[in-house]
């Protein structure tokens, strides 16, 4: 990935763990952590909370104020953690840019049906597991690092690194 970026982009339906990995990935790094769960508006965790999928248009808003976060980001090292589920998405997010590195956790269905399951207090409901897969654009090669999230949080995380200080 040509050393490593100063904003990451951890990306992945819901399950994959990007906040669990990110908050443990900043940590290591020395970097600040955003969740972009935390940007959603009212409107948006409302209809999730209700099992509803969420389309383009209630996403657009929420990517912008995402992408604003990852151009402010670029003055620090910044790991944010966001679904990100389509290529539009990320372009809008700005991940295609010079300082910015996109990472793919990428995971069975039956792992993060198991993993959405057992959390509690989440408005992301399990029911909705299917809609998001049905939705994901992997990333191409090029694009980013897909990490397999079937190991424990450490092991993710060195992958990660690892994969990040390799050259490009």
């Amino acid at each position: 990935m040509s050393g490593s970026p100063r904003v990451i982009v951890l990306m992945g339906v819901a399950g994959s763990g990007k906040s669990t990995v990110g908050l443990a990935l900043a940590e290591k790094l020395g970097a600040r952590f955003v969740d972009a769960d935390d940007f959603h508006p009212p409107a948006n965790v409302e209809k999730m909370s209700s099992g509803v999928p969420l389309d383009d248009a209630d996403r657009r808003p929420w990517l912008d104020a995402m992408r604003r976060e990852v151009i402010e980001a670029a003055t620090e090292k910044t790991v944010l953690a966001c679904s990100a589920l389509k290529r539009t998405y990320r372009k809008r997010l700005g991940v295609d840019g010079p300082d910015v590195g996109l990472v793919y956790l990428a995971g069975s269905r039956e792992l993060l049906w198991k993993r959405i399951s057992g959390r509690d207090g989440h408005f992301m409901k399990p029911e909705m597991l299917d809609s998001q897969l049905d939705a994901l654009e992997e990333p191409d090669a090029d694009e980013g690092t897909a990490v397999s999230i079937d190991a424990p949080v450490a092991e993710i995380v060195a992958t990660i690194v690892n994969a990040l200080e390799e050259p490009g």
